[in-house]
């Protein structure tokens, strides 16, 4: 059997496993929300922020001479074992609930004090000696704890996932050098344009990619104004002089961070404008891969029937019922997962919109989907980087065939024949089927060979140059 401990709250008394570190109020938040079956223990950075905000508290508030020095160590060590992820199990709560966070704060403030209980040499729930609210959470409030540490996990995060993207680049930018003399045919509005090569495809790639790297770099800046020491609503109501300004810079000591004070704690309490900028950059950034994962599969169709500029690499069989064919399952998974996060564009949206008065109550679900959000793209990109773009080939020879036979090349007779000519040239060979260079210089000897092979040079077709008559 089960020893168990009574623990009590306003509401009345519950008995806890005496196994469990979190408490009554922790164990209330179970029963009240089953939402995505997703507790806190998956964000671990999250845990991991909290640990950071409550040790740089205990430390103020023992500078500020609000709290024994011996419950204040307590307090640390506790904090340290949620720092260090040694007690992520303990954090059951569902990501998504009522109350504006205050089941985490209460959470990690129960979890703290238990841990520093034993470490006192008491047993947990003996809240006389080292209290969750009098104590780990003394000059704080759920209102500035929580925003401050998901300020502050989300910043870890983004450090990660900026790095992923930065590998996607990296990834395109080689395929890039590989292909710079693959030709190909540009096109546009799914028709024929004029003539590029693969390299400068994927290059282009690149490019847009690192863009994204540099707006997520400015985005994730907005994260290092926190608001500790605001407590319920901007106030500092509870706080002792001078704590804010000791928390914050033990917490950016700790974190090892720029973080500073918010200079309006009012305002940055209920604010929630940064997170509206930084999903709407992930947004951005999924929309982007997304596309970019439209053109691989699109670039890789047929293969007999459609494009099949590129291959890629066969993963798993693609029917039940069709012999030999393969799918671009890697492309597809990417873009499902980049449909996801661009919903969760709007979750945060209207949830950053929800806010009333002098608080958000709605931060646990934008913590929600910023934090899937981050780790399911970065997923997904890892796996197309692994299992797709490094073993991309290209059809060189059916690229420079459909180049070649292509009426889009009569663009580059353009400074030479005028816009009339070519118009008249390239209506003829769509409705003959005739080849542009067997009517230029066979038939209409517009131009001659010598000239016909100075403009469709190899070099000339990847790098052109202007050539008239």
């Amino acid at each position: 059997m089960i020893s168990t401990r009574k623990e009590h709250d306003f509401l009345g008394e519950l008995d806890i496993p005496n196994n469990l570190y979190y408490g009554i109020q922790t164990f209330r938040a179970i029963e009240n929300f089953n939402i995505t079956g997703l507790p806190i223990s998956k964000a671990p950075l999250f845990i991991k922020a909290l640990g950071f905000v409550k040790k740089a508290a205990a430390l103020a508030n023992k500078d500020c001479g609000v709290l024994d020095a011996k419950i204040a160590e307590a307090i640390c060590y506790g904090a340290d074992q949620l720092i260090a992820g040694k007690r992520d199990q303990e954090f059951v709560i569902d990501l998504i609930q009522g109350g504006a966070g205050t089941s985490v704060n209460m959470n990690a403030n129960e979890v703290i004090a238990n841990i520093g209980l034993e470490y006192l040499g008491h047993k947990k729930g003996e809240y006389k000696f080292l209290h969750p609210n009098n104590h780990v959470n003394c000059s704080q409030s759920t209102n500035d704890v929580y925003p401050s540490a998901f300020r502050i996990a989300l910043y870890l995060k983004m450090e990660h996932f900026i790095e992923v993207l930065g590998n996607l680049e990296a990834a395109f930018l080689k395929k890039s050098i590989e292909f710079k003399s693959v030709l190909k045919m540009g096109r546009t509005q799914l028709q024929d344009a004029v003539p590029m090569t693969l390299g400068q495809e994927f290059n282009a790639y690149a490019t847009t990619i690192g863009e994204d790297v540099k707006r997520l770099k400015e985005s994730q800046s907005l994260l290092l104004e926190i608001n500790m020491g605001a407590t319920a609503i901007g106030t500092k109501v509870n706080a002792p002089e001078g704590y804010s300004e000791i928390c914050i810079n033990y917490l950016a000591k700790e974190v090892g961070i720029p973080l500073t004070l918010s200079p309006d704690l009012v305002e940055a309490t209920v604010d929630t404008g940064a997170y509206v900028q930084i999903m709407g950059t992930l947004k951005r950034t999924a929309v982007k891969v997304s596309k970019i994962c439209n053109d691989l599969r699109l670039l890789s169709s047929g293969p007999r029937t459609g494009f099949n500029e590129i291959n890629l690499p066969a993963r798993q069989p693609g029917s039940s019922i069709m012999p030999g064919k393969v799918n671009p399952v890697i492309p597809e998974v990417v873009n499902q997962t980049c449909f996801y996060v661009i919903g969760q564009d709007l979750t945060v949206t209207m949830a950053a919109e929800a806010g009333q008065l002098q608080l958000n109550v709605m931060e646990p679900v934008i913590a929600f989907a910023m934090f899937t959000s981050i780790d399911y793209l970065g997923n997904a990109i890892d796996t197309l980087i692994s299992k797709c773009i490094e073993g991309i080939t290209a059809n060189t020879d059916h690229c420079f065939n459909m180049v070649m036979n292509s009426i889009g090349i009569v663009t580059q007779l353009n400074p030479i024949l005028g816009y009339e000519e070519s118009s008249s040239i390239a209506g003829e060979a769509l409705k003959t089927g005739k080849s542009v260079h067997d009517i230029v210089v066979v038939e209409r000897k517009l131009i001659s060979q010598a000239k016909w092979d100075e403009i469709y040079s190899l070099e000339n077709l990847i790098n052109p140059r202007f050539i008239n008559a």
